[in-house]
């Protein structure tokens, strides 16, 4: 198992150059990856945000080894030509370490409703799944012939390429239960990023089971499923959970921070102990 840093750009990390500080850190405590959140706004709070992309940037030019990018970023709210661009330039400047976290974003109205986004899950699923098709076939760098129902290009082909063979890696969010359609999405791609609709830590059981039925629906091959919450308070206790998790199928865990919590030194405090033994 793989182990990550995933902190929102929020609050003291909407500083890039503080971002840029993190990943560094992160990076020499041996830590396999380094995530940013990507919103437009947060809940009804209104903290402070940082530009991901602008932030990854940053961080790319400050960093060699670690696996960095977006997590997640809504695709219905992108539009798929900026977004290839962005994610092209991105994984060249970094040397091919980038993995794009990809989502339907969420429902709330101050993170979508507010900036013109729709609410409809349906709406939302169709614009998400015809733009990441769209995304994948500019990556090709071949001429593009596209006049769907929500996109419309016609291109000769977007020039360079990823430096990733054969492509970028793309990771779906999925709330759990979930139906046909997230699952589908995250088994066509390279992984699954998995939360639960209760907004509460999935169980052991829970990811088995999600676990299976990507298999069923993929076959075989090598595929990432990634999770995680906070640990650092008990060495022996996070060793027991993180086994457990790897036993279920979780290849990466992502380790949360919270830039906003008055007690933000707690967690930079564990980004600097690095990923916990197993």
């Amino acid at each position: 198992m793989k182990q990550a840093i995933n902190v929102p750009p929020f609050g003291a990390a909407a500083e890039p150059r503080f971002l840029m500080q993190l990943a560094r850190e992160a990076e020499a405590a041996g830590w396999d990856g380094f995530f940013v959140w990507d919103h437009m706004n947060w809940m009804d709070w209104g903290p402070e945000i940082a530009d991901p992309w602008v932030a990854l940037a940053a961080v790319a030019t400050v960093t060699s080894t670690i696996r960095l990018g977006p997590m997640v970023t809504p695709m219905p709210r992108r539009d798929p030509t900026k977004l290839a661009r962005e994610t092209v330039s991105l994984d060249r400047l970094s040397g091919g370490r980038l993995t794009l976290g990809l989502g339907l974003g969420a429902p709330d109205p101050e993170e979508s409703a507010d900036i013109g986004l729709p609410l409809s899950y349906k709406l939302r699923a169709q614009r998400a799944e015809e733009g990441y098709e769209l995304l994948r076939q500019l990556w090709t760098g071949q001429p593009v012939d596209h006049q769907g129902e929500h996109y419309h290009l016609k291109s000769r082909g977007f020039l360079p390429r990823p430096l990733q063979e054969p492509s970028i890696p793309v990771w779906w969010a999925a709330m759990l239960p979930g139906g046909p359609g997230p699952l589908g999405r995250a088994a066509r791609a390279d992984g699954i990023v998995p939360w639960s609709s209760a907004n509460r830590p999935l169980e052991i059981a829970e990811l088995r089971q999600l676990v299976d039925q990507v298999r069923a629906l993929r076959g075989d091959g090598d595929f990432d499923v990634v999770y995680g919450c906070r640990t650092g308070q008990d060495p022996e206790a996070d060793r027991q959970t993180l086994r457990a998790h790897a036993e279920a199928g979780v290849t990466w865990w992502l380790e949360s921070l919270a830039p906003w919590d008055a007690d933000f030194e707690t967690h930079h405090a564990r980004l600097r102990q690095g990923p916990t033994p197993i």
